[in-house]
């Protein structure tokens, strides 16, 4: 093949090389601003929540009066009073201090008939009956003080192991069914929403309140340098490969 018959062969696949390194380029670049973006999002939500929970606890009724949408006031401190009901309580499997036990989700009956359930902290595993910490079970109307918590509409994740109420384990905030499975009236109204109980102390000490876990996690920023990275390694591959197809011309 002569050179003038190469190099018109060299054209089109130059041209198409280009053109694809150049979508790639964007997209790659597109991905780093999205997480750029995302970094952003991310930081003013952990201030949000931040400032949030710096805030005095409000009465959560009114709080709700206020603003209905539960999910714009989560980790907001409240306060809610009513009288616990500890035989409908629900068990949440989890962690503490690298213990295996249950979070207590215990439904509080408020002076106007609704009801709330209250995270009341966590249980070692082999405290799950309620019969080893009678202590616990507090009688007569509280007061409880903790963070909002909205309620999940569904599972997060299909890696979460599906609940077993007829244990009474759950291993997602799953509200309906854990109003469901509770044995509470059939009319009871239950408020679209948690209270995580702060760490003051209960009778006998357990369940151990203020367990609240805030886990947001921020990898937008190492991210964001990964695509950015491929975008420039691959914007070199690139010029590199033109400039050898320039002098091979």
């Amino acid at each position: 093949m002569s050179g003038r018959a190469a190099a018109g062969a060299r054209k089109p696949r130059t041209a198409l090389a280009v053109v694809s390194g150049a979508i790639v380029f964007v997209i790659l670049i597109g991905l780093g601003t999205w997480q750029v973006q995302r970094l952003y999002w991310k930081e003013g939500l952990i201030a949000t929540i931040d400032s949030r929970m710096a805030e005095p606890p409000v009465d959560l009724l009114a709080a709700l009066k206020a603003d209905p949408n539960v999910a714009d006031q989560e980790y907001r401190p409240v306060t809610v009073a009513g009288t616990f009901d500890h035989r409908f309580e629900r068990h949440f499997f989890s962690t503490f201090k690298g213990q295996s036990g249950f979070d207590i989700f215990t439904p509080l009956k408020l002076d106007d008939g609704d009801w709330v359930f209250v995270d009341r902290g966590f249980v070692p595993y082999e405290r799950k009956d309620a019969s080893t910490r009678q202590q616990g079970q507090i009688a007569g109307r509280v007061t409880v003080t903790g963070l909002l918590r909205h309620a999940l509409a569904e599972k997060p994740s299909s890696l979460i192991p599906n609940d077993e109420p007829d244990k009474n384990i759950f291993y997602w905030k799953d509200l309906r069914g854990m109003t469901a499975s509770s044995g509470l009236p059939a009319d009871a109204h239950v408020l679209d929403l948690f209270v995580d109980a702060d760490a003051a102390p209960n009778p006998g000490g357990l369940p151990v309140g203020g367990t609240t876990i805030i886990d947001l996690p921020n990898n937008h920023l190492q991210y964001a340098i990964t695509w950015y990275g491929l975008a420039a390694a691959l914007a070199g591959v690139l010029i590199s490969w033109l400039l050898r197809q320039r002098k091979a011309a």
